[in-house]
């Protein structure tokens, strides 16, 4: 009998719809239903394309006996991440204070008031490996709900003071120099000179980090930085990280070598990876960045683009019930797809072994299986070898059961791709890519925008869920780089209107920052605010980029002044945790760098000079508008210091302003190309 999942649009609810468990989603109806039985609230938090979510629930919450312990016991609920990542990020906060780490699936133990006394992530059926297992714990909550009621307060009151002071921002100067400094020093040391990256394992892209890197080198001049990038993207793109076959990132690297994935592939990863690979090419012109930056490209249209603009939210590792099988070949498949020369080729370059070439991550034992990588990059005619050999596999490989499609649409998320292709257009002068980002943005305002409201998720063509901070902030980033892309004073009119809702609502009047949700009734503890970046950049980090950007492109100083308040907010821990927060690092360099405020004015909207002055050099501290007659008005109405830069007939000029300083306009070609490329 189905539970009550079954409505429920996230795929990963409905992933558990047929459980034996008696899950609800999360809502009043499970509350109130915990409050007039007397039970505690097991609440499971996972998404869609999670492999370790997959083991815990064929393991355990479809075995008849677990899920009647559970029922018996507990209301038990459900939440995916993805929709609400407000829930998830309140509870994880208590996972990784109660146990020092975190991840999923999350497993919290909580009273009808939503108050948490028990956190973890995954949890065995049976005891194994000093790891309780569900068939102990479950007992042992029960026993102490009935008998130790004092204990259990105790608990949630020890947790809900600890959470508080993780709430406790140590507030001061808005920091300088010494802590991007002190943050580049950080990810310097746990660089992995041998394989790339930082630390052991496991590894994960963290491309923020790189092009935090890459500004350092900008600005210093320091080899070194632009060495980890291109070393550590390199290794990435030879590993087995990358999907070789059909392109695109896994999620991350188990081991130091890229070499093990764990193989979901996450809309987030693909954009934030392709910044890194654009900006990695525009600074140092190696063909190996842009290539994968278009192969990124070619697996998202593929595989995760809606008919209508949107972007599917991931792919799962797991297919036939196995990590991984989707992707990896034996030997004899691959001897009765390819002929003699083309599996001799294959197996040398990408390092096939008749006994497989990686070990399974528990037994430790070779599998028979292999993930192609490479240990070189291959020359022209390598890769025009390979082309034929991967388009033979491909087709293979599309004859097998396919990872589940986790087909939500995330506005955050969508948002970061949309940002990331438009960056592309802009830097690769790819028209298409443009209008790609651009229907992006349409399927927002067409989809996920109400009655003037953001909402978060749009699934089988219904939008819900409140917007969250992410959404705002990354949105505004979205709308910025379609602007720098197209100079379409409407995206720029947008992303200040979208700027001005969200710090109405989400900006903290009294102490400064932005909380990351308003849905207070499920904020036990208060709203909270994010600033640490995970896997993707804060929302605090990405708006503190988002106010400079904003106010240097439109001279509003207001906007400035609120990106001064988040520094002083947040002051000490962007000094002492700077290589855990560099999106913000971003903006403090943007800050102490030889910015400039550009407007090119060109009647006939000369687009080869433009492309001259402004596509083929790394300059990410520079503000750019590109003027001409036909958006001359608007460009006025939203940036009004652009006003007095005339357009005049047949004459192309330069407008630069350094330091809160205008030089006269530079008409001569020559001198334009120098006075910013000096």
């Amino acid at each position: 009998m189905p539970n009550k999942l079954a409505k429920e649009k996230s795929p990963y609810l409905q992933q558990h719809a047929d459980n034996p468990v008696d899950w609800y989603p999360w809502g009043d109806t499970a509350f109130k239903k915990a409050k007039k039985d007397n039970k505690p609230v097991f609440l499971s938090i996972g998404y869609a394309t999670c492999h370790w979510c997959h083991v815990m629930a064929h393991e355990s919450f479809e075995d008849p006996e677990i899920a009647e312990m559970m029922n018996e016991t507990f209301i038990n609920i459900k939440v995916d991440r993805e929709e609400r990542p407000d829930i998830d990020n309140m509870y994880m906060t208590v996972c990784q204070m109660l146990t020092g780490q975190g991840g999923w699936p999350l497993t919290i133990i909580m009273s009808p008031d939503k108050e948490p006394f028990f956190a973890g992530t995954y949890i065995p059926k049976d005891a194994r490996f000093n790891r309780i297992g569900l068939r102990q714990l479950i007992p042992g909550v029960a026993g102490m709900w009935k008998n130790e009621p004092k204990r259990v307060k105790k608990a949630s009151e020890k947790i809900k003071e600890g959470f508080q002071r993780s709430q406790d921002f140590e507030g001061g100067m808005f920091p300088g120099t010494e802590a991007t400094d002190f943050a580049a020093e950080q990810l310097t040391k746990s660089f992995d000179t041998e394989h790339g990256g930082f630390g052991t394992a496991p590894k994960f892209p963290s491309p923020h980090n790189l092009m935090f890197l890459l500004r350092q080198w900008k600005i210093s001049g320091d080899q070194r930085f632009l060495d980890i990038v291109t070393d550590t993207l390199t290794n990435m793109r030879l590993g087995g990280i990358w999907d070789h076959i059909g392109y695109g990132f896994h999620r991350y690297s188990t081991d130091r070598e890229w070499l093990l994935p764990h193989f979901e592939k996450m809309l987030y990863d693909q954009a934030l990876l392709l910044m890194a690979c654009t900006e990695t090419w525009q600074a140092t012109k190696d063909p190996l960045f842009r290539k994968t930056a278009y192969q990124i490209i070619h697996y998202v249209k593929r595989k995760l683009r809606h008919p209508e603009g949107g972007f599917y939210s991931a792919e799962d590792a797991d297919s036939d019930g196995e990590e991984g099988k989707f992707y990896v070949w034996t030997r004899s498949e691959l001897s009765n797809n390819l002929d003699k020369d083309e599996l001799q080729f294959f197996t040398d370059h990408f390092n096939i072994k008749e006994e497989g070439n990686f070990k399974d991550e528990a037994t430790k034992k070779l599998t028979g299986a292999n993930i192609p990588h490479l240990s070189s990059s291959l020359n022209d005619n390598e890769s025009e070898t390979f082309q034929t050999i991967r388009e033979h596999l491909f087709d293979k490989r599309e004859e097998r059961e396919h990872p589940l499609l986790d087909d939500k649409i995330l506005t955050d998320w969508n948002s970061l791709m949309i940002a990331a292709i438009a960056k592309a257009g802009f830097i690769f002068s790819d028209e298409d890519l443009i209008e790609f980002a651009e229907r992006g943005i349409a399927f927002i305002n067409n989809n996920l925008v109400h009655s003037g409201h953001l909402l978060h998720r749009y699934k089988d063509g219904e939008a819900g869920i409140d917007a969250m901070a992410d959404d705002y902030a990354f949105l505004i980033w979205a709308l910025i780089e379609c602007y720098e892309a197209t100079f379409k004073p409407e995206y720029l009119e947008q992303a200040l209107s979208w700027n001005k809702k969200f710090s109405d609502v989400f900006w903290d009047i009294e102490n400064g920052g932005y909380y990351f949700s308003m849905q207070q009734e499920d904020q036990i503890y208060g709203p909270q605010k994010q600033l640490y970046d995970g896997a993707v950049p804060s929302s605090n980090s990405v708006s503190l980029c988002n106010l400079i950007k904003l106010s240097r492109l439109t001279g509003k100083t207001e906007l400035e002044e609120k990106a001064q308040k988040i520094g002083e907010t947040f002051s000490a821990e962007l000094i002492r945790s700077g290589s855990s927060i560099t999106q913000s690092m971003q903006a403090i360099q943007f800050l102490n760098a030889d910015s400039k405020e550009i407007t090119f004015v060109s009647p006939n909207k000369d687009k080869e000079l433009f492309n001259k002055l402004f596509q083929e050099q790394f300059e990410p501290f520079n503000v750019v508008h590109f003027k001409h007659e036909y958006n001359a008005l608007k460009l006025a109405n939203v940036a009004p210091y652009t006003g007095s830069q005339e357009v005049k007939e047949n004459k192309t000029a330069l407008y630069v302003c350094t330091n809160f300083t205008c030089k006269q306009p530079i008409f001569d070609p020559k001198e334009m190309i120098d006075s910013l490329h000096k």
